[in-house]
C-alpha cells in the first residue's frame, strides 16, 4: 500500500485552511515513510503552529501535509 492511501489518525492543527501535523515527532516519522517510498529527503519543518514535510521531487521542491486523514501535496 502506497503511504499516500494510509489514514493519518495523528493529532493535527488548521493553519490557513491547511491541516497541518500538531507536533514535531508525529511529522518526523510520516516524513520517514514518505521519504522510503518516494526515495528521496524529506525534512520537516514548523509553519506556523504546525508542522509539514518537505523534499523535493524531480527537481521540484514540494510541501505535504495532511487532508482527510492522508497525506496530500500543498499547492
Amino acid at each position: 500500500m502506497t503511504v499516500f492511501a494510509m489514514s493519518v489518525f495523528d493529532a493535527t492543527i488548521v493553519q490557513d485552511g491547511n491541516e497541518l501535523f500538531k507536533g514535531r515527532g508525529s511529522a518526523t516519522q510520516w516524513a520517514e515513510r514518505v521519504a522510503a517510498e518516494l526515495k528521496i529527503e524529506v525534512t520537516v519543518e514548523k509553519l506556523g503552529n504546525g508542522w509539514v514535510l518537505r523534499g523535493r521531487v524531480d527537481g521540484v521542491d514540494c510541501v505535504w501535509a495532511v487532508y482527510g486523514q492522508r497525506i496530500k501535496r500543498l499547492d
